[in-house]
C-alpha cells in the first residue's frame, strides 16, 4: 500500500508533465481533432448533421462545440493509467486494464461530447450546467469506477494464499 501511495502521485506528475512536452502536445492536438472527427461521424451515422472543422463540431443551427485539452479525456486517462500502473497486479492484467479502461473511458467521453453538442442546440443554460458540472463530475467518477472494477477483477483472479501446514 505504501508503494502505491508514493508511486501514484509520481506517475501523475510524470504523466501531466509529459503533456507539456511539445511533441506530446502536438500528438494530443491531433488526437483531439481525430476525436472530433469520430464524433461527427457518429452523429452522421445516426442521421444527425454536424460539420467538423479541426477541433470544432458545428451545428447547422449556429451552435458549435470546441473540444479543448481537458475535454478530450486525456487528463482522466492519465489518472486511470497512473492508478493501474501503480496497483500491485501482474503486468498482463495491467495491460488488459489499460486497454479496456482506456476504451471504456473514451467511449464515455465520446457520448459526453455528442450529448453536449445536442444539448447546446437545445438550451445554452442546460449546456453550461452539463458541461461545467454534470459531465465534469461524471467523467472523473467514471474513471474511478473503471479503476475500481478493474481492481476488483484483479483481486478475484489472484490465487488464495495457502494455509500454513504444521
Amino acid at each position: 500500500m505504501r508503494r502505491f501511495l508514493w508511486l501514484f502521485p509520481v506517475c501523475l506528475l510524470v504523466g501531466f508533465g509529459l503533456l507539456q512536452v511539445p511533441p506530446v502536445s502536438v500528438t494530443v492536438n491531433r488526437f483531439t481533432a481525430a476525436l472530433v472527427s469520430v464524433c461527427g461521424a457518429v452523429i452522421h451515422l445516426f442521421g444527425g448533421r454536424a460539420t467538423v472543422v479541426g477541433v470544432l463540431l458545428q451545428s447547422p443551427f449556429g451552435f458549435a462545440v470546441k473540444v479543448e485539452n481537458g475535454c478530450n479525456a486525456v487528463n482522466v486517462t492519465i489518472l486511470l493509467w497512473a492508478a493501474i500502473l501503480t496497483y500491485p497486479a501482474p503486468w498482463l492484467r495491467k495491460l488488459q486494464g489499460l486497454a479496456a479502461g482506456t476504451l471504456a473511458l473514451h467511449t464515455v467521453n465520446l457520448l459526453r461530447i455528442i450529448s453536449l453538442y445536442y444539448l447546446g442546440q437545445y438550451s445554452r443554460a442546460w449546456f453550461n450546467f452539463a458541461h461545467f458540472y454534470l459531465w465534469e463530475s461524471l467523467i472523473v467518477l467514471d474513471t474511478l469506477v473503471i479503476f475500481w472494477l478493474w481492481a476488483v477483477l484483479v483481486r478475484k483472479a489472484r490465487p488464495a494464499p495457502h494455509a500454513a501446514t504444521g
